[in-house]
Formats: C-alpha cells, structure tokens, sequence
C-alpha cells in the first residue's frame, strides 16, 4: 500500500517503536527516517536501518525546509513525530521547542505539500488540552496549554490545520496518553524510576506526587497509527488512550515494589513552576475504527526494568535528578 515512508524522529523512542512497526507491516517499503540525532535519539534504538538497503537514516533538522523537500519526495505517508518533549526542559530553554515543534511541523507540512504526499500523520499530545481534574476530553474541545512543550504542539496543531484547509493537505492529527516502553530516554519519569531504583536511590517525586496520567504502551501508539495510514479520515483529529491511570507516587511506588519491595524510599522535591493534575481524553473516534490496546502498564513494567538493567551502561553519564 505505501511505498515510500518517512518518519520523522525515529531514532528516539517513540518513533523507533513505530518505525519497528511499520517496517514489519510493510516490509516493502522504502523507508526514510528522519532525524537530528539529539541527546534522546540513539542509533541502537533502530540497528535495522544499518542493514536493510531499503531504509535510510538522514541526519538533519525537520525545521530545515531543503532537508524537508528532499526527503519527502515521491513519499506515499509521512508519520511526523520529530518534536522536543520532556516539558521540564521546556521550561528552561523554550525557544528550542518552539522551533522544533511549531518551525518543524511547518517546514514538514510545506514540503509535504510541495511533493504531493498522499497522507500525513502528525503526531500531537494529550497535553495540548491543558489539565482535566474530572471529566475526559474530545477532539473538538478547545486546546488550551498551560506550558513551553503543549503550546508548541499546539501552535503545531493551528498550522498543520490551516495546511488542510487552505491546501487540502491529506493530514491526521494525532493525540496520545504518555507512551511507555523500553529505549525511553531516563529524563522521563518510568526510566529515570527505574535507574534510580536500580541504583539504590530515593525516587525523586515533583510535589506530592498526586499528579495523575495515563499510560499507553509503545507498541499499542504504533498499532493506532498503522490503523489511522490505512483507514483515517484526513483533516480530523483522533485521541489515543489507555485506561490505566496512575499517579506519579502510584509509579514509584509501583516501580519499588518490582525492583526493591522491601525498600520503597521515596523524596519529595520541588514541582514545576506549573504541573497539570491530570489529563484524559475520550478515545471513542479511533476504537470505533477497530483499535483497543493490548498492553498494560502493571504487566510490562517488570520486562521494561530488565532491559533497563541489561542496558544501564547506555546511561552512565545521564543526570537522573527531576
């Protein structure tokens, strides 16, 4: 169906699952990956792009246009997850997110729609809508961001829009839960958990720790999007989302039990300047399409430790402070 792919970010964790993905699903594919090669990218995260001839990696900024242009050519499906992600970093140093996230995905939708690419996913997050203390969100409620990271994907969101309706860009736009598994770069909170765990650290916890998200596996974000090339509607927007909800005390805790249960030592630190309570989305759209996930959290979270453990050495030289 698709003879030429290129995913955008597919060196770092995300991306690399679905770029395992769709290499399986579609073995004949030419199979392009774009990616900068930043701090959480790896090239052990992908070592089938060094000996397949019919995957190539390309090492470049999405934000540059030219770079854009030429990989896109003659291209059947983008997936564009390229984006600057830890919202802690964001805080700090913002201006990088905004051209990664918001300059990027514009530089992609222009190229895409200079090379006629016939569909597009552009990969969001639940994190555009701003925190939900009580109910769920849908796909037309308002995005409103409360921080550096969602609102560069939601100024993301207004662009990869008005390449639909201006240009009738063939673009989905997805919105996922807090994707997990292994490779994942130890500044998020199972990996770093997990190291520190494993070295016989405190848990580092923002705040209380009562802060609540959702936890959708790597391989189920994967599945949806395989689905969504095949059977999406263009212009729409779909959510992506686990029923499993649990704190960020509820992780180390979990995490502790699995790796230390006689030790469950937990430390209180400093919160963001602003961390939302909870977010949820209503995943209604893209299950009457056929998708569910098969994945759980509580049962993965014991092999994705083992491979932290058999790994450690990838993050010797990591800060796994909050």
């Amino acid at each position: 169906m698709f003879n030429k792919i290129v995913i955008t970010g597919a060196a770092g964790f995300v991306g690399s699952h679905v770029y395992d993905h769709f290499r399986e699903i579609f073995p004949k594919a030419e199979i392009i990956i774009l990616d900068k090669m930043t701090y959480a990218a790896d090239i052990r995260n992908i070592p089938d792009v060094l000996h397949n001839p019919k995957h190539t990696l390309v090492v470049g900024d999405v934000s540059n246009l030219d770079i854009c242009l030429r990989v896109t050519e003659n291209t059947d499906l983008v997936i564009h997850l390229a984006a600057e992600s830890h919202v802690d970093n964001s805080f700090s140093n913002s201006m990088v997110f905004t051209k990664s996230n918001t300059l990027g995905t514009h530089a992609v939708m222009e190229a895409s729609k200079r090379n006629k690419v016939k569909k597009i996913i552009h990969v969001s997050t639940d994190e555009v809508y701003g925190e939900n203390i009580n109910g769920i969100f849908l796909e037309d409620n308002e995005l409103n961001p409360t921080n550096p990271y969602s609102a560069a994907k939601a100024g993301a969101e207004m662009i990869v829009k008005s390449y639909f309706k201006s240009f009738k860009l063939p673009v989905i736009t997805v919105r996922a839960n807090n994707i997990y598994g292994i490779r994942q770069f130890p500044e998020k909170i199972i990996p770093r958990f997990s190291l520190r765990a494993l070295s016989g650290l405190p848990l580092e916890v923002h705040g209380d720790g009562s802060n609540l998200r959702h936890y959708l596996a790597a391989s189920d974000f994967a599945r949806a999007l395989e689905l969504l090339a095949i059977k999406g509607s263009v212009g729409e927007a779909y959510n992506i989302a686990s029923e499993i909800e649990l704190s960020n005390l509820d992780m180390a805790n979990l995490v502790n039990s699995v790796i230390r249960p006689d030790n469950n030592e937990v430390k209180f630190t400093s919160d963001r300047p602003f961390n939302d309570s909870r977010y949820a989305v209503d995943d209604s759209k893209i299950r009457n399409l056929g998708w569910r996930p098969k994945k759980s959290i509580i049962d993965d979270l014991p092999s994705i430790i083992d491979w932290y453990k058999l790994n450690s050495v990838r993050y010797t030289n990591v800060s796994l402070q909050v």
